[in-house]
Formats: C-alpha cells, sequence, structure tokens
C-alpha cells in the first residue's frame, strides 16, 4: 500500500516563539472547583459534574495552551512510519456500494443562499437521496498529487487533513441498498457503506416521525495525537463540529432537519454505533505497541428528519431502555483494520475523554421553526450553487496580501454567522446551520480587520449571544469603544472595539503564521468557558469546540460563496488572545481561529478527481 503524505496546514505550522518582542501583562487562570457530587439519577436539570471532573477538563484546557515561549506538549518530528491510515475499514464487513453519480435530485439546482432562508421540499429516504446525502457531506472531494505524494481531501475539513473523525447510519430499510433496518460504517474512500448489524424492523419508526434516521459521529484521537500531542483532544472535537455542520447542511439541501439527541448518555452511544473500547488509560504518556488506543471515541448521535413534520417529544429514557434492549445483542460484522504499527499515548487526552462522558439525561428536545438568516444582496454570492460550493471547499494554503474585500460582503459573511438568524434578538440557535445544537449559542468572535473597503482596519467583536454582551464589555477593557461600525446592519451586533492596523498583531496571536495577516479579516471563536462547565457539566467541553466548527463550517462556504476562501487556524497562543482583550481568569475563552481570504493556489499541485469517473472535482 502506497503511504499518503499530507501537507501540513498552514494553521498548524510552528515558527519559533523567540522571534517576537511583542508583550501582554500576565494572565492569571482561576481554578473551578464545586462542591457537589455526580448525581447517577435522571432529573430535568443536568446532574452536577464532579469536582474531579471538571478540574480533569480546566487542567487539560491549561495544560494544552501555547504561549509565546512555551508550545503544548507534542511529538519531537513526526514519525512516518507510524502515520495512521486515514481510513477506517470493518475487515469482513458487508460493502454496501453508494451511487456516484453527478445527476442532481434537486431540480433546478439549488442557489446556496437559499438554503439559508428555506429548506427545499423534504425527499423520501433512498439509495439516491442516501447517496447524495454522504457525497456532500463527508465524501472525498478531490485527489492532490505533487512529485511523489498523493493526498486525497474531503467534504469536512480536518485539522492537517488527519480526519479523526468516524461516521454512522442506522437506519430503516432502503430499497436496493438493505432489505433490513440496519448500522453501517461510511467509508468514505469508497464512498460505500459497510453493514455492522442488522437491526429490528419498527425500532426507529416507533421512536422518531417516518423518514428519519440517525447519523453517529465518533473520533479516533489517534490520529490526531500522532502529528499534534496532548492539543489533540482540542482538534478533533474542532473536526465533530466541522462534520455536524456539513451534515447539517447536506441534509438541509435534500429537505431533511438534523438535530443532537443530546440527552443520551456515552453509553448509549457506544451501542448504536456498535463501539466500545479495552484500552485502560496509563498513569503517564508512554510510546509503544498499543493497538486499543486506535479505538473510536462516540461523540454524538443526530437524528435526520423531513422538514416541517412540527414538534415531536424524545422521551431519552425510554429511548436509552429500548437502545438497551435492541442493541446489546446485536450480531456485529467485520472487524476494525489497524492504522499504525506502534503508538504514542498522550494520557492527558484520555483522562479529559473520561471526564467529558456524558451520562443520560432528561434534555429537552425542541424542533422550532428554521428561521431565515439576514440578506443584504443575492449579488454577494454571484448566483453560486449549493452542491458546488459544498463540493469545491478547500483550505487555504497561503493568502493574497493585496486582496481587498467589499463591507457589503464583509456584513454578508457574518450575517450567516448568526445562530438565530433575521430580526431575531441573537442567542437562541434557530438558523441554519446552528439549529442543530439544543443548547443557546456560547461562542462569540474577536475579528481582526485587515482590507475591507469602507470599513476602519482594526478589532471588532461579534455578540452571537446578546444575553452576554454586558458581561462580556464589563470583562474586557475600558478603552474599547464598543460603537456599530459604519453601514453596519441594524440587526448585525457587531461592535469596533479599536482602530489601528492590526495584522503584525493577529499574525502574532496566530503562532506567527503569516495568513492570519494575509487575509482580509482575521478571528478568534471566543466562548463563554467557566460559568458553562459549571452550569452545564463538564461534558460540555467538547460541546464548546463543536460549536466553533459548525461556525468555522459556515466561514468555509461563505467564503467559498463568495468567491474567495478561508483556512481553519488551531495553533495561537492562548492567553495572549485573552491578555488582548483584557480578559482575567477563565471567563472566556479563545478556542479556535480562522482566517479569511483571496487564496494564492500553489500551481504545482495538481488535482484529481474524488472518484473513477467522475470529473467535477478536479
Amino acid at each position: 500500500m502506497q503511504l499518503l503524505h499530507y501537507r501540513f496546514f498552514p494553521s498548524l505550522h510552528f515558527a519559533s516563539p523567540t522571534t517576537t518582542t511583542f508583550r501582554f501583562a500576565n494572565c492569571k487562570i482561576r481554578k473551578i472547583s464545586t462542591t457537589s457530587s455526580m448525581s447517577s439519577s435522571l432529573s430535568a436539570s443536568p446532574p452536577p459534574s464532579s469536582s474531579e471532573d471538571l478540574n480533569q477538563v480546566i487542567k487539560y484546557h491549561n495544560q494544552t495552551k501555547h504561549n509565546f515561549f512555551n508550545y503544548a506538549k507534542g511529538p519531537n518530528g513526526l514519525d512516518w512510519a507510524n502515520q495512521p491510515n486515514p481510513f477506517r475499514r470493518y475487515i469482513s464487513s458487508p460493502l454496501l456500494p453508494l451511487e456516484q453519480t453527478e445527476s442532481l435530485i434537486n431540480e433546478p439546482p439549488l442557489s446556496y443562499s437559499s438554503l439559508f432562508h428555506s429548506l427545499p421540499s423534504s425527499k423520501p429516504i433512498t439509495h439516491s437521496t442516501i447517496s447524495q446525502f454522504f457525497y456532500d457531506s463527508l465524501a472525498l472531494s478531490a485527489w492532490k498529487t505533487a512529485g511523489f505524494s498523493t493526498w486525497s481531501l474531503r467534504v469536512n475539513p480536518s485539522s492537517g487533513n488527519l480526519h479523526p473523525t468516524e461516521a454512522y447510519i442506522i437506519s430503516p430499510k432502503i430499497s436496493s441498498l438493505c432489505n433490513s433496518s440496519f448500522v453501517a460504517h461510511y467509508a468514505p474512500k469508497q464512498h460505500s457503506l459497510e453493514l455492522r448489524a442488522e437491526i429490528p424492523e419498527g425500532f426507529l419508526q416507533n421512536l422518531f416521525p417516518e423518514g428519519s434516521f440517525l447519523i453517529g459521529l465518533s473520533s479516533i484521537f489517534w490520529r490526531e495525537a500522532w502529528k499534534y500531542g496532548e492539543r489533540a483532544f482540542r482538534y478533533c472535537n474542532h473536526d465533530v463540529g466541522h462534520a455536524i455542520g456539513a451534515v447539517t447542511i447536506a441534509a438541509g439541501e435534500l429537505g431533511w432537519d438534523v438535530k443532537i439527541l443530546d440527552g443520551l448518555g456515552y453509553s448509549d452511544l457506544e451501542k448504536l454505533m456498535g463501539l466500545g473500547s479495552g484500552f485502560k488509560v496509563p498513569s503517564v504518556s508512554k510510546k509503544g505497541k498499543f493497538p486499543e488506543i486506535e479505538f473510536e471515541h462516540p461523540d454524538c448521535v443526530l437524528v435526520v428528519f423531513p422538514k416541517g413534520i412540527g414538534e415531536f417529544s424524545v422521551d431519552y429514557e425510554k429511548l436509552s431502555l429500548k437502545i438497551s434492549e435492541v442493541f446489546s445483542d446485536l450480531e456485529w460484522k467485520g472487524k476494525a483494520n489497524a492504522l499504525s504499527k506502534e503508538h504514542v499515548c498522550w494520557d492527558v487526552i484520555y483522562k479529559t475523554a473520561e471526564s467529558v462522558k456524558k451520562p443520560l439525561t432528561r434534555d429537552g428536545f425542541c424542533v422550532n421553526s428554521l428561521q431565515r438568516s439576514g440578506l443584504i444582496s443575492e449579488e454577494v454570492y454571484r448566483d453560486s450553487k449549493l452542491r458546488e460550493i459544498i463540493r469545491k471547499r478547500r483550505s487555504a494554503v497561503d493568502m493574497d496580501n493585496k486582496y481587498v474585500m467589499e463591507r457589503e460582503t464583509f456584513y454578508q459573511i457574518l450575517l450567516h454567522c448568526l445562530p438565530s438568524g433575521e430580526g431575531e434578538k441573537q442567542g437562541k440557535q434557530l438558523a441554519l446551520p446552528f439549529r442543530v445544537l439544543p443548547w443557546d449559542a456560547e461562542v462569540h468572535a474577536l475579528l481582526f480587520v485587515h482590507r475591507v473597503n469602507g470599513l476602519e482596519k482594526g478589532s471588532y467583536f461579534l455578540v452571537r449571544n446578546e444575553d452576554h454582551f454586558d458581561e462580556i464589555k464589563r470583562l474586557t477593557r475600558n478603552e474599547f469603544d464598543w460603537e456599530k461600525p459604519e453601514g453596519c446592519p441594524a440587526d448585525l451586533p457587531l461592535y469596533r472595539l479599536a482602530l489601528g492596523d492590526h495584522a503584525a498583531l493577529a499574525q502574532r496571536l496566530s503562532c506567527h503564521q503569516e495568513i492570519a495577516s494575509d487575509g482580509c479579516f482575521s478571528l478568534g471563536m471566543v466562548a463563554r468557558f467557566e460559568s458553562t462547565l459549571h452550569e452545564k457539566n463538564a461534558w460540555m467541553y467538547p460541546r464548546l469546540f463543536w460549536e466553533t466548527g459548525i461556525l468555522g463550517q459556515v466561514l468555509y462556504l461563505e467564503a467559498h460563496a463568495v468567491g474567495i476562501s478561508a483556512t481553519g487556524i488551531g495553533c495561537y497562543f492562548d492567553d495572549p488572545v485573552h491578555s488582548y482583550l483584557g480578559l482575567e481568569g477563565s471567563d472566556y475563552q479563545s478556542l479556535y481561529h480562522f482566517t479569511v481570504g483571496s487564496p494564492v493556489v500553489d500551481k504545482r499541485i495538481m488535482s484529481l478527481p474524488a472518484y473513477p469517473g467522475l470529473d467535477m472535482d478536479a
């Protein structure tokens, strides 16, 4: 087998921390503590996390911060001989091929911006619709080649192109695909489903509306840890968020709505996806042969259902009991392939993963009407077609530091980043794709504007939950302006903090990476942190990263829809970002960075079709 070689994402290159003389005040980190204990019973309110779990989350978060003079622990060079296989396969599992056609199910093709206003008519679950659903969410999008190196790209982005996220479908029977209800693993290289188990008829139909199916997402931490060490847990959860966003957009294209079944517990997710691990976390980091470290950590299960069916309820206790009844004794087909011969175990990742395992809870389940997103002008999107944008999304490697974005385009991109949609007080997640999340928005954006025609250079803040506005203003620097910029739409909660050329600052904060200053604007996603973990438990920690990943997915699609590109940035200096804002402690934390601008294409790299016989991806 040819060893695939991955280019490094520019978003995660490390530069020497000694090349800058930029200074920030020292940041104080407060330790979270609580006297409450874990409750084993179901209740309407979230059971409290143990102080041990909360402290482990805070320990991990602080331990994996980058700063100017010290990076989070990672490998000293890359062990290419043990680079993880990017494709999980279940050996001897029956393969259910999906259709590889370009015949559009949506006729005429949907415009990109139309999906943010209303979903099209719902399509039935068929071989064709399921094929398109995966093709437009989690499939390969192209192959790239340069010299003797070849690597694949996917519709859903990933830190370092390492793709720790795996996907499963739990579905009723589908004619010409499977004659019984089933659980299957999605194999993107083959664009096929691997049958894991057949399940009794009526399991889904008795619990969810007709025309519904489930999608499970899991993470293989080893794939990211191979390259990034301890910080990999963050990146895995960024990728889960991107995958959730990709799934939600692809479902919307077919007239399907999506919600996370967040009341389910970790053991429920394991059963639904046929996962389990005998991995015992060592007390220290160590290297050796640990095949069990390649296990999949179940992250979430999404219910996909036809739009406009109205409110329906989910009894999580009943659902959990049914899952135990149906899935505990299934005959699972196939054995997971080995990804590497040797491994390095970064123990803090697995200790933290244990601390964020969620129990079964009686979370409310609500399907609100789709709220349309704000639209300034259709002309901004140049009549972009949805499928074309989805399939041709790429991460920019370099950006043109001369390109200037129009102010109208900038504001339009930010309008689609709002969780509540047009004319609403921002907070509740009602607009696509944020409506997939069951909690109110916790993530905001600190923006550095470099080149936007008609908008002064400087730092700005997008408040995505207006209930947090007073607290954010109180906790940040007194000298910030907090004024709406010129021409800003009335329903866009964007505020100017300080004027000036912040390009050098943006570059320094993002591990000295030029791409953060060469774009038209860059941003840091800042989440309400300590209060959220206290109020909603330790298991909200990965979920905050999911929200940033969904926001990042919107930024990717928006950038391509207006004719430019974007790149996610996982390497940034955490506390210096907080210090710039004047934040002390861990009330708010920066969890993900991004940059948007005009890409500089490397003409030495050749694009090839994602699948044989198809040439539209090249």
